[in-house]
């Protein structure tokens, strides 16, 4: 048997806010949007030829409307990688992303937070060739 990780749920408060954000200013391609009726729909979206894809998941209720953001605690918690960061870095710039500090180097790679419009602290990420995630 192979199993591999398919999709992350990621709250947000509106499939069109997320998907505007996620395709327009990410650049990820919109796999699926589908009309589930009531209301709701299925909204896969992905990094260019990544295997893992992020469900857009509209928030209902006060509980998961608070999770919005916060669904890493307050952390990192997704971690986008790169083959080129200095490439990618610019263009998620110049397509409006703030990050929270500059570019940085650690023992496994190099590195800048930025967060989504709704919360989620991210890593762009590109690991040493000794560094985790390299094989």
């Amino acid at each position: 048997m192979r199993l591999r990780l398919a999709l992350v749920s990621i709250l947000v408060p509106d499939y069109d806010a997320g998907i505007a954000f996620f395709v327009g200013q990410m650049g990820f391609d919109l796999l699926e949007d589908t009309d589930l009726g009531g209301g709701k729909r299925w909204v896969r979206v992905a990094p260019k030829e990544a295997e893992t894809a992020f469900l857009l998941a509209k928030a209902v209720g006060d509980q998961q409307v608070a999770a919005i953001g916060n669904q890493g605690g307050g952390r990192v918690w997704l971690f986008l990688q790169t083959d080129d960061f200095d490439r990618d870095h610019a263009a998620i710039v110049a397509k409006g992303v703030i990050f929270e500090e500059p570019p940085r180097d650690e023992p496994y790679g190099q590195v800048a937070v930025f967060a989504d419009p709704f919360g989620n602290r991210w890593d762009l990420i590109q690991f040493r060739e000794s560094g985790m995630g390299s094989g």
